[in-house]
């Protein structure tokens, strides 16, 4: 997988950016806080969306602002995609679009956050989780791997190896043979259930119960039949009495309720008769208004300019009053605008003539200062040529000095020959330190000889003197002491010449030092003495020029003081003219609001006519409708008196006697029939139950085949389900152990790259992912034990070489994302550095196409195929980015930041 673009709207510290990435070691570069971090945060975001945040979605969206976008261009596998996410802050939620689609023309698309995030995992074969423990070494989590528990570490590699899916069948199939235990058992048991059952059954002898209920029932049923039909004559004889007595009742409830219409229509009426004078009141009263408005409005006409008050008047007036409302405030606009900028200027120029009088000041204080120091310039001129005839003079004594010196050297020679005495007197002292330890040899010879001779011994043999053929060469030795001691005075007495001769030279090499410092000193003071008189003249005549500035200045000042005081005046006549604008303005609107007033009166007189109008047909309506109910009221008399001469009463109480003798003996055969029917029911029931009884044993007989063929599928089943268990198991213990072999190797290599030289030998892997450093003394090391760079480093090693492992696969290559380091220096010193730029080259030698490191450090950038340099601009903070080839960059430049 490769990342090809980024584009970032409102994302983090990102208003606007968009870069592209190509193959190879790029690594981002730039301050601390700069937004490094965000653009590997904004490529896991794009592919997982809100899995791979920390936070919440509103926490992306940049500060102060609403929406937030993020596309990502990346190819996998040889197809090319593209996904874009938007959010946008509602307050109180936060909207999440996401689509993908392939950009190499074929059909692959997904909308919606989860739908792109599960095509996403399903494509790199690994979740938010998996990818950050693979292939994004995130900033601060580069001792993940290694402070995780061996169980942590295994489930995470695992998981990361698609083993985690084999645990995942294991269970499931560990599950369904638990499952099928369960249902195995509960059908066992089922099974014995129903043999007991079915036996028990068999014992009562159902049929020839059922024949019995049976024949009972029937004569049941006769008995109800006899009852039933008695019954049904009585009915019909209530029924019939019951009609004659509810006729009249109805007779009777319609005469009480044509009674109570006449007395609510004649009350009907009578509130009309009230209404109707009501409103005959409420328009007297709406007339006496309009009077009183009518007289309002003649009182407001002069105020309002209105001749008459009409809705025409009104508008005409309206639009006449607006028309110069519009004209005076455009020219009041217009002369405040004039007012203002006149005394801005007024303002501006008085404060530009103040500033032209300061600088005259400033440039007078300047001539003045200036002239002082041409002056001063001047004075140190005399002093330095005062100076140079003083050194004059004591360079002519110092010539005086060689003249009387008894010294054939003139001054360019003193240190020569100087220094060739110096040689000759070394070459002297060298010369009396040989004689004298010639001088004490030859003595001490001397001396031992004549102790010999004294004793009676030759010197040199050291046998008797009357034998000795050496007997003469003790005064050979006195002549060379006699003759090293004169050669010895001799030398010393060169020495002493020398000495004297050496003295007089060192004060003649001091005083030709002397006229070399005076001749040095004199050629800088004739040089300083003609730049000071140039330096006094300069400023002399800068002096006088500022005076002359000064001068223009003032007269500057002067001019602008008063065109400033001509736009005050000019100001303060466009102020004048404002006052009038407003008044007329004022009057404008005084007018308006009597206008309105008249015309607020004149809807009064309208409202109060509309009413009046309205209770008119109010009154016209309530005559109608009276006349209505009058006649209904009389039609309603007529028929209260047909009811009460239709009522019989005779008729009356003989039926209510036939009504009364039917419903007690129905009340009689009621019960019997109860009875009865309580007894078929019994019997009804007890043969159901014999029935169901029947069809219970049938059943069961039928369950229990049914049942004895499903306990011996299930049988079946449980031994498949536990051969598919141990399958499963075992296929994850080999594959586990395959994935360490191969890991371990990885592993090695890497850490022989990166540890090579140093006092580790190598690393074990056992079947639960423990990891074991080894000394090359045999010592093992947990990985905890190392040093913070060392532990730093070695986590590195691992999540490289866990990478290299999903990259090259068990059974053959398979496509992974970019390796991405973010800060992946923060714990490593300059050796730990250098190490983990090998790291980075050899995985780009073991075929890893695409690696990104957030970094600073100078090694790693000097790594780099490309560098990309974000900064962070102070005023707005926001970020920018710019892609560079790290192959034409200067170093020294980047380390400044």
């Amino acid at each position: 997988m490769i990342f090809d673009r980024i584009r970032l709207t409102n994302f983090k510290p990102y208003g606007d950016a968009d870069l592209r990435l190509t193959d190879g070691v790029t690594v981002i570069h730039g301050l601390n806080g700069s937004g490094k971090s965000s653009l590997l945060e904004a490529c896991f975001f794009a592919l997982y969306g809100s899995k791979a945040l920390s936070g919440t979605l509103d926490d992306v969206i940049t500060n102060g602002e609403e929406e937030s976008e993020v596309e990502l261009w990346f190819t996998h596998d040889g197809a090319s995609y593209r996904v874009e996410r938007r959010l946008r802050d509602y307050g109180d939620r936060v909207d999440h679009q996401c689509t993908l689609e392939a950009t190499d023309g074929s059909d692959v698309s997904r909308d919606g956050a989860r739908a792109v995030r599960e095509f996403v995992t399903e494509l790199l074969r690994m979740d938010a989780e998996a990818f950050v423990n693979c292939a994004y070494v995130r900033q601060g989590e580069v001792n993940k791997l290694i402070n995780a528990s061996p169980r942590e570490r295994q489930d995470t590699i695992d998981d990361l190896l698609q083993l985690g899916k084999l645990e995942e069948y294991r269970e499931r199939a560990g599950n369904a043979r638990l499952g099928v235990e369960d249902v195995l058992e509960n059908r066992r048991g089922r099974l014995d259930q129903l043999d007991d059952q079915i036996a028990e059954k068999e014992e009562k002898d159902l049929h020839d119960r059922l024949n019995g209920l049976e024949s009972d029932l029937s004569a049941v049923a006769d008995e109800i039949d006899r009852y039933e039909t008695q019954r049904e004559q009585a009915k019909e004889t209530r029924e019939a009495a019951a009609e004659t007595l509810s006729t009249h009742a109805a007779k009777r409830e319609e005469l009480e309720s044509v009674a109570a219409e006449i007395d609510e229509i004649e009350a009907a009426i009578r509130t009309a008769e009230r209404e109707r004078d009501a409103h005959r009141d409420a328009v007297r009263e709406a007339r006496e208004r309009i009077e009183e408005i009518e007289a309002a409005i003649d009182d407001r006409l002069d105020d309002a300019g209105l001749d008459a008050a009409s809705d025409e008047a009104v508008a005409a007036r309206r639009e006449e009053l607006d028309d110069r409302e519009s004209e005076v405030r455009e020219e009041l606009d217009d002369e405040r605008v004039s007012a203002e900028a006149f005394r801005n200027q007024a303002t501006n120029l008085a404060g530009k003539a103040d500033d032209r009088a300061d600088r005259a000041a400033e440039v007078e204080s300047a001539a003045e200062g200036l002239a002082d120091e041409a002056e001063a310039a001047a004075d140190e001129a005399d002093d330095r040529e005062s100076s140079i005839q003083e050194l004059g003079e004591e360079a002519e004594r110092l010539r005086e000095r060689f003249a009387a010196a008894d010294a054939d050297v003139g001054r360019d020679g003193v240190a020569d020959e100087r220094e060739a005495l110096r040689e000759r007197r070394g070459e002297v002292r060298e010369r009396i330190a040989e004689l004298s330890a010639e001088l004490k040899n030859a003595r001490e010879r001397v001396a031992e000889a004549e102790e010999l001779l004294a004793a009676g011994k030759c010197p040199e043999c050291g046998q008797p003197v009357e034998d000795s053929p050496h007997a003469s060469g003790v005064g050979e030795d006195r002549e060379r002491v006699t003759e090293l001691e004169a050669e010895l005075e001799d030398a010393r007495e060169r020495e002493d010449d020398l000495d004297d001769r050496i003295g007089v030279l060192n004060g003649l090499a001091s005083a030709a030092d002397r006229l070399d410092d005076i001749d040095e000193t004199v050629e800088t003071l004739e040089d300083r003495l003609e730049e000071k008189r140039a330096e006094a003249e300069r400023k002399r005549e800068a002096a006088g020029e500022k005076r002359e500035r000064a001068a223009e200045l003032r007269e500057e000042a002067e001019e602008t003081r008063e065109i400033a005081a001509q736009k005050r005046e000019e100001a303060e006549e466009a102020a004048a003219r404002v006052e009038d604008l407003e008044d007329a303005l004022a009057a404008v609107e005084a007018a308006r609001e009597a206008v309105d007033a008249v015309d607020e009166r004149l809807s009064a007189i309208a409202d109060a006519e509309d009413e009046i109008e309205r209770r008119r047909e109010k009154r016209e309506s309530l005559n109608e409708v009276n006349d209505e109910r009058r006649d209904r009221l009389g039609d309603k008399r007529e028929r209260r008196d047909e009811i009460a001469d239709a009522l019989d009463e005779t008729a009356i109480d003989e039926a209510r006697g036939k009504k009364e003798r039917a419903e007690e003996y129905l009340e009689k055969v009621d019960g019997e029939l109860d009875r009865l029917a309580d007894r078929r029911t019994e019997l009804e029931n007890a043969i159901g139950g014999v029935n169901g009884e029947i069809r219970e044993l049938e059943n069961r007989r039928a369950e229990r085949d049914e049942l004895a063929e499903t306990v011996a599928a299930l049988e079946d089943l449980h031994g498949e389900t536990s051969e598919l268990e141990a399958m499963y198991g075992d296929l994850r213990a080999e594959l586990r152990q395959r994935n360490v072999a191969e890991l371990e190797r990885t592993l090695n290599e890497t850490f022989e790259l990166v540890y090579g030289n140093d006092a580790y030998s190598h690393i074990e892997l056992d079947g639960e992912y423990v990891l074991t450093v080894y000394q090359k003394d045999g010592e093992a090391l947990d990985p905890e034990q190392l040093s913070g760079g060392e532990r730093a480093l070695f986590n590195l090693s691992l999540r490289c070489a866990i990478y290299r492992l999903l990259s090259e696969g068990i059974e053959g290559a398979a496509p992974t994302p970019p390796l991405i380091l973010d800060e992946p220096t923060v714990f490593l010193d300059s050796g730990h550095v250098s190490r983990l730029v090998r790291l980075v080259e050899e995985m780009r030698g073991f075929g890893v196409r695409q690696i990104l490191i957030v970094s600073h450090d100078d090694e790693l950038v000097g790594a780099a195929d490309e560098l990309v340099t974000v900064e962070k601009e102070p005023r707005s903070n926001r970020s920018t980015v710019r892609r560079e080839d790290a192959a034409e960059l200067d170093i020294a430049t980047l380390t400044d930041d």
